[in-house]
């Protein structure tokens, strides 16, 4: 899809906005949008930041413990994310409700149409620049001073209008295309979930004679398989809850829950670093081996990985083991740990509301198949093999989501700062009843 440009342009003298049409406008925002803080008088349609998607603006259902008083808002009024803007949340209700934690609250003046502003928001030039000047380390937000005095690009009305309508239309389709990538990547995971299960409860071979486990979840083993309490088959465990390191900007890598993902650490996910002296005064208990098995006792519960390197930290809800050498493979017992059986098992012994845990004493009444030596080997493989498989379609199919994504920054970007000219676009007549309904999307 190619798009001309616009007959005339001229300087916005603002160095990332580059030139503009020659009829539009840069204005600062605070004088097409003006700030609402007005408190609600009552909780109705609470929206937190939770509740918004990034960079799509789309709400997400989800309750959120916010307690204090909101700002209420109107339909056609814009909620823009104030903390950690970065993550691009904005969000344009189509009915009145209480906007409740970090949000700059804006109003559209009568020149402005507020499905343009809405996508002006999330320009993300606009949001890369408000992002440069947010204030506080650990939870950095904009104020209204710099929101207030950012540029905003203004066409005429009718203008605004007409692109708005063909940003609606085209990222509709872009997150369409989004959402059956997303489709995919579910469906492999849990392809290769379901590998992963049948692997550790009934083997690789379906002939093999079948015992009844003793075990009413988990069902027939292979008749040969020993079955126990998980404290059976793995050393003395060595719990880290309890103490808190001192946190530093550069130190040793602190591995925290957030780092623990589907067998693996994640090193990028969170990135938090330990006084040394304080790492050594917590590893007292017990050093990262390589090969040694993680497993998070809460926050989240019973995920897993082995450790791959030695000079880390390791956090509360945090706890290590091994299996008995020669009797539990730490890679088998890692998936076995994995699995959709054993996974719903320490559910029902796991307690707490809002976020389950598991304790130290209990994990010996978590159930555990296990396999001779070279099977335990053999089942490893085979379960490697299958997941190197799904995690080629998995890389794909994210890097697909990843180019949409950019595609649809980029038309965003072009769009609202007149880097082409959409005013001769018009939408398939068979999908305007689809840009209407994306249009309605809201609380």
């Amino acid at each position: 899809m190619s798009f001309p440009k616009y007959p005339e342009y001229k300087d916005s003298g603002v160095e990332w906005l580059g030139e503009v049409p020659a009829h539009w406008d840069v204005r600062r925002l605070k004088f097409v949008l003006s700030q609402i803080t007005d408190r609600a008088t009552e909780r109705v349609n609470p929206v937190a930041l939770e509740n918004i998607e990034g960079w799509s603006g789309r709400y997400v259902e989800g309750e959120s413990d916010y307690s204090g008083g909101g700002i209420a808002f109107q339909k056609g009024d814009i909620l823009f994310g104030k903390l950690r803007p970065y993550l691009a949340k904005v969000y344009l209700p189509i009915n009145h409700g209480e906007a409740v934690g970090d949000f700059h609250v804006m109003r559209p003046c009568r020149k402005l149409s507020e499905r343009y502003a809405f996508h002006q928001l999330l320009q993300p030039q606009f949001i890369s620049v408000v992002d440069g000047a947010t204030h506080g380390a650990k939870m950095p937000r904009v104020g209204w001073e710099v929101m207030g005095n950012m540029p905003f690009v203004t066409p005429p009305l009718h203008e605004q209008a007409h692109i708005a309508t063909f940003l609606d239309y085209e990222t509709a389709r872009i997150d369409a295309l989004v959402e059956e990538q997303q489709r995919l990547i579910e469906l492999l995971k849990e392809k290769r979930q379901a590998v992963i299960s049948h692997a550790v409860t009934k083997g690789l071979d379906p002939d093999v004679p079948m015992k009844d486990s003793g075990v009413e979840w988990l069902g027939e083993v292979p008749a040969h398989w020993e079955v126990g309490g998980l404290t059976k088959f793995i050393g003395p465990i060595v719990d880290y809850r309890g103490r808190t390191p001192e946190k530093v900007d550069d130190g040793v890598f602190l591995v925290t829950a957030k780092n623990i993902r589907d067998g693996r650490i994640d090193y990028e996910v969170s990135r938090e670093y330990a006084d040394p002296d304080s790492a050594k005064s917590l590893l007292e208990r017990g050093k990262p081996e390589i090969g040694d098995l993680l497993f998070t006792m809460e926050a989240p519960l019973g995920q897993v990985a082995l450790i791959d390197r030695t000079d880390i930290a390791l956090a509360q809800r945090i706890v290590k083991f091994k299996g008995v050498e020669g009797v539990m493979m730490n890679s088998y017992l890692m998936y076995w740990l994995m699995s959709t059986g054993c996974q719903a098992r320490m559910e029902t012994l796991a307690t707490g509301s809002t976020a389950l845990g598991i304790k130290a004493s209990k994990l010996g009444m978590i159930e555990c198949p296990a396999p001779p030596v070279t099977e335990q080997e053999e089942i490893v493989s085979h379960i490697e093999r299958e997941s190197a498989k799904h995690d080629v379609l998995l890389a794909e199919a994210q890097a697909n989501i990843d180019l949409l994504q950019k595609r649809r920054s980029a038309l965003i970007s072009a769009a609202v700062t007149g880097k082409i000219d959409v005013r001769g676009w018009q939408p398939p007549e068979v999908s305007l009843a689809h840009v209407e309904a994306v249009q309605m999307e809201g609380v």
